[in-house]
């Protein structure tokens, strides 16, 4: 059977543990058609000697040379582990905040966000096309591990601006919103990075803590404003939050090495960072199923609105999905983006499915009442 052929879409066939490894060769012992993605093997090469390998694909798998020639010659395919990289273009899982900033507590330049950061500069510059083959190889396992993380969640997307300060009544707003639309049972997700897509994932952080605790995070939080100029005590102070009241809330964040000035933010406990930016906002909004909010924002924000409203002009997703701008001033005067919204959904289905509120708090409703 082709490598290519029923099995390769099948996430039931894919390996991203060694528990999960152990498992399929104990019983019935056989890795045909499997892929085994970013799992350390050198210590199973027993295993691997003995399983029947037939068109396995093993993706950055670490193994004894005796066992590689074995799987190769049973007609698997193994991709090596490429050496010297700061981050695993096979890797399995999206990453968490504790795994971006490791090493923080020397200097944010020593963590692996940073220095993914400087490996994607250096290698776009020089125009290397084995680099740009490990970031399309890294951006598409991360999408599939996002949609295994993903599948069956009620998703919501907060959108807004990097440039929302901590500390003011828009970051609190903000905050409140992401609380609330966790505690209705939604998954929050949002661009990943700081100001309003920080203050929604610290919301559904703190969703299931009494509603002090938020207030309480928030005033520890706007002792530091922002993250210039230094992106270590920005991220430190939101990591002392986590430690202060740990195991807060699930939620995502979607954020991106292309605009490496806006670190990740630490209140997301599943990050899904992209190099390719066109394949994170498709991806963060195509996996909103239950809406958007968009909150007041600048050029992202605003290309975010209509990335999400040209499938739902052309329903190439299906039903359209709910659509709340918050702010009538700034998405009316400041930045029109709202008449012009209104206009293209004029007649079409997704009219019925958009909404422009004037306060943050007025959100949760809308979507609701959209039939978000």
């Amino acid at each position: 059977m082709s490598q290519f052929q029923s099995h390769h879409a099948s996430h039931d066939r894919e390996i991203e543990s060694l528990d999960e490894f152990d498992r399929v060769v104990s019983a019935p012992g056989s890795l045909a058609h499997h892929r085994v993605q970013a799992v350390d093997l050198t210590d199973r090469t027993d295993a691997l000697l003995a399983a029947d390998a037939t068109g396995a694909v093993f993706l950055g798998c670490p193994m004894a040379p005796a066992a590689a020639a074995r799987v190769r010659s049973a007609g698997a395919l193994v991709f090596p582990p490429i050496p010297g990289l700061p981050f695993d273009p096979y890797r399995g899982r999206v990453y968490s905040p504790d795994e971006l900033y490791a090493h923080l507590a020397e200097d944010y330049e020593a963590t692996p966000d940073a220095l993914a950061y400087a490996w994607f500069q250096q290698t776009k510059a020089d125009g290397d096309v084995f680099a740009s083959m490990l970031r399309a190889v890294h951006d598409d396992a991360v999408s599939d591990a996002l949609d295994e993380l993903v599948a069956g969640a009620r998703v919501v997307g907060v959108m807004g601006g990097h440039a929302m300060a901590r500390g003011t009544a828009e970051y609190a707003g903000a905050a409140r919103l992401g609380r609330e639309l966790a505690r209705a049972g939604l998954l929050v997700a949002t661009g990943g990075g700081p100001g309003a897509m920080e203050a929604a994932n610290l919301g559904a952080y703190a969703a299931p803590f009494a509603d002090g605790m938020l207030d309480d995070a928030l005033a520890l939080l706007a002792k530091v404003p922002s993250f210039a100029p230094s992106i270590g005590d920005w991220a430190r102070s939101a990591f002392e939050v986590r430690e202060r009241w740990p195991d807060g809330g699930a939620s995502i964040g979607i954020p991106t090495w292309f605009y490496g000035h806006e670190p990740p933010n630490a209140f997301a406990a599943h990050i899904a960072k992209y190099f390719a930016n066109a394949t994170r906002e498709d991806g963060l909004l195509a996996r909103s199923t239950a809406g958007v909010v968009f909150l007041p924002g600048a050029a992202g924000t605003l290309q975010e609105i209509f990335d999400s409203a040209t499938p739902n002009y052309y329903e190439s997703r299906g039903e359209p999905t709910p659509m709340v701008l918050v702010d009538r001033e700034h998405w009316t005067g400041t930045l029109p983006a709202w008449p012009l919204l209104r206009s293209l959904a004029k007649g079409r289905a997704m009219e019925s499915r958009i909404a422009l509120v004037g306060r943050i708090d007025e959100a949760p409703e809308a979507l609701k009442r959209l039939g978000g």
